[in-house]
């Protein structure tokens, strides 16, 4: 299988190589030329979500020089649970992708990519990951790649928008991972990992990748969470399932619709979105523009310019995009109100980008709710304790892996978000 470049057919690499650089050399995003279709009962065997992950990711990996380590790079990354959890009262489900070390659904994405790359690269010459990140990514992948051997890490989050607890699993690490604060919002983070990717004389000195989702290794396994829980749903009920998602840079819901593209049953897809409502907009219509990013109470998914648009595009026409997928804004008022709602109604503690999701259900038309619907959990809610707390007026047990990491200590470098900059403390940093 050959990867594309979403901005060049002539652009193309083996899965090693997109692995390995993580955005194509034209600044688009990796794809394959085509995607394997698969039936139901190639999963007859598969009774777990690991055995899914193995039948799913082989024709991703036929060539790679990593195929013989496929089944324990599974292995390393889907060591924790990922249940679907029955909402009382209601017809539907939460899917919990928070049980992994960082408390967050990045992780097994992140914890995936730190397995391959380790094994690709064997080198003399370290690879540099670089991550920006609204919130989650940047902590899930510090964690999976902390300690790795030949590879650094470089995490850049907006300062004073995230939460102290998310600033902490961003900061806590040092050794070979290098937390830098940025004087502005994800965008800007983001903008200035894209700008380093095409600067020809760093790319020269370093072996630079991404460990965010616009690198295709992040994107694909978390396809999994998908492929499994729908087959797994259908098999139990004989409905399809739709999924509720909360969205930002996109690649969570993306990691859905390539699911359902490569013939899982699924349903419906939303996508629910804070007040930036960018998606929803161009869903109904607008043009595709660039805008400033809003902060909200749902900070992870504080994205002004959602980057795996661009792969979303480059796979379907505008219309079927339009056809296909619904997207659902919902404010911080709401947020608040559907925690407590939640907490109130069913029991259930939630996070905020979780109560977008949840509250995106609620507006569902009620011929719809006669459906089954499954609720993406994306965040523990104990990461999120200072907007939660006062609302549901309950103390959080915080996870025992997310513990351990609020008691190391921290270490950072505040930026401007200006490319020399960057570069100036990349080049006194890395060596």
């Amino acid at each position: 299988m050959k990867y594309k470049s979403t901005r060049s057919d002539d652009v193309t690499e083996s899965i090693d190589d997109v692995l390995k650089k993580g955005i194509a050399s034209d600044g688009g995003l990796f794809l394959p030329e085509t995607f394997p279709k698969f039936k139901e009962d190639d999963f007859d065997k598969c009774l777990s979500i690991k055995d899914t992950a193995k039948v799913l990711l082989l024709p991703f990996f036929e060539n790679s020089l990593i195929l013989n380590h496929l089944d324990s790079i599974i292995d390393s990354c889907f060591y924790f649970k990922i249940p679907a959890i029955k909402v009382k009262n209601r017809n539907c489900w939460y899917l919990e992708l928070f049980h992994g070390p960082t408390a967050a659904f990045k992780d097994v994405g992140a914890g995936f990519l730190a397995s391959c790359l380790s094994r690709l690269n064997t080198g003399s010459e370290p690879l540099v990951i670089l991550v920006a990140t609204s919130g989650d990514t940047g902590g899930a992948v510090a964690a999976a790649f902390h300690n790795v051997s030949n590879v650094n890490v470089v995490v850049l989050y907006p300062r004073g928008k995230v939460s102290s607890r998310q600033e902490k699993q961003l900061t806590c690490w040092g050794d070979n991972i290098l937390s830098l604060s940025v004087e502005g919002d994800f965008d800007s983070c983001q903008e200035l990992v894209k700008s380093i990717f095409l600067d020809h004389d760093l790319a020269y000195k370093y072996k630079f990748s991404s460990a965010n989702s616009i690198n295709f290794g992040r994107l694909l396994p978390q396809s999994i969470y998908y492929a499994h829980t729908s087959i797994d749903h259908f098999r139990r009920n004989r409905k399809k399932p739709n999924f509720i998602i909360p969205s930002g840079n996109l690649g969570n819901g993306l990691a859905c619709i390539l699911a359902k593209h490569m013939g899982f049953p699924i349903g419906k897809i939303v996508l629910a979105l804070n007040e930036n409502r960018m998606i929803e907009d161009f869903l109904n219509g607008e043009d595709w523009e660039k805008r400033d990013t809003i902060q909200t109470i749902a900070n992870a998914m504080d994205v002004g310019n959602a980057s795996n648009m661009e792969r979303l595009i480059d796979l379907y026409d505008i219309e079927d995009i339009r056809r296909e997928i619904v997207a659902k804004s919902i404010s911080d008022i709401r947020i608040k109100q559907e925690i407590i709602d939640c907490f109130d109604e069913t029991g259930n503690i939630i996070c905020p980008h979780t109560a977008t999701a949840s509250s995106a259900y609620r507006d569902l038309e009620s011929s719809y709710k006669t459906d089954d619907w499954i609720i993406v959990a994306t965040a523990h809610p104990a990461k999120f304790e200072t907007v939660v707390e006062p609302l549901i007026k309950t103390n959080i047990d915080i996870p025992s892996e997310l513990k351990k990491i609020l008691d190391k200590p921290s270490h950072s470098y505040s930026i401007n978000p200006t490319i020399p900059e960057f570069k100036k403390i990349i080049l006194a940093n890395l060596h």
